[in-house]
């Protein structure tokens, strides 16, 4: 047992933070559980062709990505201490995958040069601080409804995941944005084990049982290897619409990690194949995806964990974002894609970590991924899914805290938490958000109240939703 005072204690202010080494740990785990899909996920996205037909052997981006994941979210535990974990960021790593690498003449080396580049750029911003006033220039209202977003995106993101949601053709013949399991109905076995995994949740919370989520992790991938050994589901990648949605639940073994990928990188390729304008739109592209996906997505867990102060501060959050910066870098230089704060961290938080220990607890984990990288067949995503889901709701329950009297908040706040579940992105709500409160603030005869940096990155986000059309004038 943690004594009060103990090196350990004052270290992670595990106690000042109204937590315990056993929460820390349930916290680590259910995070872990919650992310590891991601080197299973990454080697599928990265596995593609470059344009001039080579990939990337998948062993390798599954260690790398692993490897990476594990040492960043080490730092932020114990240099950062939130209860943050870092791995290869998904949107990034899909739009480096089918956009940039499809660019005629470009390799993967200078792909990844490219990540690179632009997470040098983000340590520059956080040096400056420039990154850091950005966070302190959003109104409170804004960064409320940023919790609600990401709340209501982690959910959909459960929910879509494990097959309960999805794309489905209407009667017409047409596709429906969303709809109810396979076809309007609930079907499969691995549907059964999310259906299991969210109510035994529920009820544990509703009983306030410690490590709900965590017990309800652990038992539905129980569930979910009983299912696999008696009823052998199959799996969507194999083409059975029934089956498993990324991960077929097996059991681990010892491998030796291809660690080839990492340093295989070229920082000026693309700049010599494309040219400095058309390569400087991409850095810029994928900049501006990680500078705010991974701010909306602090500001998120941060307010889960209780670590924001009355002012809207984050404590050490110059620390936070050096290495969620630094994960560009890494990631880039590793070859697996850029690395930034997972919004599956708030599995752990739900689970009630609160501090760095936490994280140090997944960071490890990670680690023994990568040797075992087998290891995260073991739980499907329909086991994790449920905690995300009762996650979302935990953070959707902070919107009474916007300022609805007042429609230039109300509405930016609105299209904010609205875009991130619809647009699947968390940036796109938070550019319509920031545009949005501006151009009011400006008609409403308040611009004024508006903080310079605001109209900064209002104007930023414009030429971010502008980039199709700037890159055919360009020609890219």
């Amino acid at each position: 047992m943690l004594k009060q005072g103990s090196k350990l204690d004052r270290y992670f202010e595990i106690t000042k933070r109204g937590s315990s080494v056993s929460a820390e740990v349930r916290g680590g785990l259910a995070t872990f559980f919650a992310m590891s899909y991601i080197v299973v996920l990454n080697p599928l996205i990265l596995g593609g062709e470059d344009s001039m037909g080579n990939t990337m052997p998948g062993p390798a981006i599954a260690a790398g990505t692993a490897l990476v994941a594990g040492v960043l979210t080490l730092i932020m535990g114990i240099w950062a201490k939130h209860p943050f974990a870092i791995a290869t960021g998904l949107g990034v790593n899909a739009f480096v995958a089918v956009t940039v690498a499809s660019n005629d003449g470009l390799t993967w080396p200078d792909v990844m040069g490219l990540v690179v580049i632009a997470g040098l750029a983000m340590v520059i911003l956080v040096l400056t601080g420039f990154r850091t006033a950005v966070f302190r220039a959003v109104p409170p209202s804004l960064k409320t409804a940023i919790v609600v977003g990401i709340g209501l995106f982690i959910a959909l993101v459960g929910l879509v995941n494990a097959g309960f949601v999805r794309r489905n053709p209407d009667a017409a013949g047409t596709t429906v944005p969303l709809g109810l399991g396979n076809g309007g109905q609930l079907l499969g076995w691995p549907t059964l084990v999310f259906v299991f995994g969210l109510l035994l949740t529920i009820v544990l919370m509703s009983r306030k049982v410690r490590g709900a989520i965590l017990i309800g992790i652990v038992a539905s991938t129980a569930f979910a290897v009983l299912i696999e050994w008696l009823a052998d589901p199959g799996s969507q990648g194999a083409g059975v619409a029934t089956g498993w949605s990324l991960v077929t639940p097996s059991m681990p073994q010892w491998a030796a990690p291809d660690l080839s990928l990492i340093g295989d990188v070229s920082l000026v390729g693309s700049f010599q194949t494309l040219g400095g304008v058309a390569a400087s739109l991409l850095v810029f592209v994928i900049l501006l995806s990680i500078f705010f996906d991974a701010m909306g997505t602090m500001v998120g867990l941060a307010t889960e964990a209780g670590s924001i102060d009355k002012d809207g501060n984050i404590p050490r959050v110059e620390r936070v974002l050096l290495v969620d910066a630094a994960g560009a870098v890494a990631g880039g230089g590793a070859g697996v894609s850029s690395n930034q704060i997972f919004v599956e961290s708030g599995a752990g938080i739900g689970e009630g970590a609160r501090t760095g220990l936490a994280s140090v607890v997944t960071g490890l984990l990670f680690i023994v991924a990568m040797f075992l990288t087998p290891l995260i067949y073991l739980v499907p995503f329909e086991a994790v899914a449920p905690a995300l889901v009762v996650v979302g709701y935990l953070m959707v329950s902070q919107v009474g805290k916007i300022d609805w009297s007042d429609i230039g908040l109300a509405l930016p706040s609105f299209l904010t938490f609205t875009l991130m579940p619809f647009t699947y992105s968390i940036a796109d709500g938070l550019g319509a958000g920031f545009i949005s409160f501006t151009i009011i603030r400006v008609f409403q005869g308040r611009g004024r109240e508006v903080h310079p940096l605001m109209y900064v990155v209002a104007a930023a986000f414009a030429l971010f939703f502008g980039i199709g059309p700037i890159r055919e004038i360009v020609g890219i």
